[in-house]
């Protein structure tokens, strides 16, 4: 059997990609030994311990506002995929109509548009409009920030398809949309499924379209742990940093898992 032989990795790569991972993974790590750490200090080692996990539970303003994110987070998150998944569909199956190079262009122009100037337009549009700041317009302006992440994923899975089956089933009897939710929304659902991940990640991450749409007593996690940082940081701030890097960690093992269960199904299913 003939074949490229396999190379081994040379030292120089391989210190190479021990200072990439440290670079990238490293700080992760110090920060959740140190949510363990018995000491008031975070820059002092002082033991083991559970203490701060446990303050954390006292602290009212920083649970409200994990809660806070959480719920933003999951509702910009199904919403952006919903509109994005549309957007993509309508882009990938209607290359013919009237105007689409600037519905094109005016769906992506967040991928390269400053936060900054995103977050003053909404709050300039959102003063005009008379509406109160809070929940609903941190969740409309994270759905707008990422509803184009999810447009550009679903869209790639959709070139990637192949449309004879859609036509086939068309064929068969099936409308356009019951051959879309039949056929198509199957297949490209492994493709949703990560971008509702990366949705639901930015908006939890966000902060610069967040402090400008939020208002009081609505402030998001980001927004709360910046403004408690610049006076110092506590150690419930590792504690509760710690436990959204588990949580997004998990969703992104379950995320993977169910992808792999998707199309180990849909290669059993397929005709031999």
């Amino acid at each position: 059997m003939s074949g490229r032989p396999l190379t081994r990795l040379s030292p120089f790569n391989m210190v190479s990609l021990a200072l990439g991972f440290a670079f990238l993974y490293l700080p992760l790590v110090i920060l959740v030994v140190f949510s363990f750490n018995a000491s008031r200090l975070v820059s002092v080692w002082g033991g083991w311990s559970l203490r701060w996990y446990a303050e954390l539970l006292n602290d009212q303003a920083m649970l409200e506002a994990a809660w806070m994110s959480l719920r933003v987070g999951v509702s910009s998150a199904t919403l952006a995929t919903v509109l994005g998944t549309m957007a993509a569909v309508a882009l990938s199956r209607g290359s013919d109509f009237r105007g689409r190079t600037l519905f094109s262009g005016m769906l992506h122009a967040p991928l390269v548009m400053p936060e900054v100037i995103t977050g003053l337009s909404l709050l300039l549009l959102f003063i005009a409009a008379g509406a109160e700041r809070g929940f609903w317009t941190v969740t409309a302006a994270h759905t707008t920030l990422t509803m184009c992440f999810v447009a550009v994923i679903v869209q790639s899975r959709l070139n990637g398809l192949d449309r004879s089956l859609e036509e086939a089933a068309m064929d068969l009897g099936c409308s356009p949309l019951r051959a879309f939710f039949a056929v198509t929304l199957p297949m490209i659902m492994p493709a949703i499924a990560a971008a509702w991940m990366l949705a639901f990640t930015l908006s939890l991450d966000d902060l610069v379209i967040a402090s400008f749409t939020t208002g009081p007593g609505a402030s998001t996690l980001p927004i709360r742990i910046y403004s408690e940082v610049r006076l110092g940081v506590k150690p419930q701030i590792n504690a509760i940093c710690t436990l959204m890097v588990a949580f997004v960690a998990l969703v992104i093992v379950v995320a993977s898992l169910v992808s792999k269960l998707s199309e180990a199904k849909s290669g059993s299913a397929a005709p031999l």
